[in-house]
């Protein structure tokens, strides 16, 4: 699904830097993508870390 504007837990926004992290991770460990992003709550690390695209999964099939 879409990645969420803000976190479940604190309600810090961060899908402003969700395609940053995404270039980020090509190049180095996830974990010092977010240091560099600003990114040091365990609940809002939590967002990045877990988060599953599944957009293109659900595109394959026709809506009924």
């Amino acid at each position: 699904m879409e990645f969420p504007v803000r976190c479940f837990t604190c309600g810090s926004v961060l899908g402003h830097l969700h395609e940053q992290y995404k270039e980020l991770i090509k190049d180095k460990k996830p974990d010092a993508a977010m240091d560099e992003l600003g990114i040091t709550r365990y609940c809002c690390r939590r967002m990045f870390l877990s988060h599953v695209e599944m957009m293109q999964n659900l595109l394959k099939y026709p809506r009924t």
